[in-house]
């Protein structure tokens, strides 16, 4: 998937500690696109808005946000 002109987001979520620990977001019309914030040439996963929307919910319900 190749994304022109997004703007990349870095998760609210990710540790500001140091630990690198930093994950991406960028919205593209439908689409959802996902990148490691320390890699950022190491690849895209790639969700439809839907797809994204369902995974987030799930780990909201699942008591898994930190």
């Amino acid at each position: 998937v190749e994304l022109r002109g997004v703007t990349w987001r870095k998760s609210t979520r990710s540790s500001g500690g140091g630990s690198g620990d930093c994950v991406e977001v960028a919205i593209d019309g439908s689409m959802v696109a996902v990148r490691d914030s320390k890699d950022r040439a190491g690849g895209t996963l790639a969700f439809s808005a839907a797809t994204w929307h369902r995974f987030v919910a799930s780990l909201q319900a699942d008591g898994s946000r930190r």
